[in-house]
């Protein structure tokens, strides 16, 4: 719990930066939803995509074990999209990770917009998905800015050098990595229950 304090208090003492990265990053979505739903064929080639890559069919395959399923949303949410393509190639060259992100996000807001009754009904449970774990991405985010400033500007840590600054950045990464990860469990799991069991209640008929 300490640590989860700590976090909490680095998200206070940088909200400015906090709050940006909110907007940012959900703004991204809403824009790549917005997209979708004027331009349904840009949604359409997304799905095309998904299922040409065997999203799709992977994720049928699951929906006999919510479990394994959350395990892979889980594995998907946190290595792959948290660490691979977020945290890594930050930690190489500074704030790299949020500018892919935004894209990213974008490509998701265009797979969300719905195109019939049911992805409208779908969007009631999944609407809490994507804002929980899309928080989980603030988050990492802040760390991952945190530590391009320090890195670059070591002086706003009180840092002598680069080494000591970027040490400092990834103690900062690291505490606002355990709120995301514990929010990206949490959701995988709810994401996983509600795409097997609620979503099929709301569509039925």
């Amino acid at each position: 719990m300490r640590l989860f304090r700590h976090a909490f208090q680095t998200v206070q003492s940088n909200r400015r930066a906090y709050l940006v990265l909110n907007a940012v990053l959900y703004g991204s979505v809403l824009l790549g939803f917005g997209a979708g739903l004027l331009f349904p064929g840009l949604a359409a080639a997304q799905l095309d995509s998904l299922e040409a890559s065997g999203t799709g069919d992977l994720v049928r395959s699951l929906l006999e074990n919510p479990w394994l399923f959350a395990l892979v949303i889980l594995a998907n949410n946190a290595l792959r999209a948290g660490l691979l393509n977020l945290v890594l190639p930050s930690m190489i060259v500074p704030f790299a990770g949020i500018v892919w992100y935004v894209y990213s996000l974008f490509t998701v807001g265009l797979v969300l917009a719905p195109v019939d009754r049911d992805g409208w009904l779908t969007l009631i449970p999944h609407s809490l998905t994507v804002v929980m774990e899309v928080q989980a991405y603030v988050l990492l985010s802040l760390g991952v800015y945190l530590l391009g400033r320090a890195w670059i500007r070591p002086r706003t840590v009180g840092a002598e050098n680069r080494r000591q600054a970027y040490v400092h950045g990834l103690r900062q990464l690291g505490l606002l990595s355990l709120p995301a990860l514990a929010l990206l469990v949490v959701f995988a799991l709810y994401e996983s229950l509600s795409v097997i069991y609620l979503v099929p209640l709301l569509t039925k008929g």
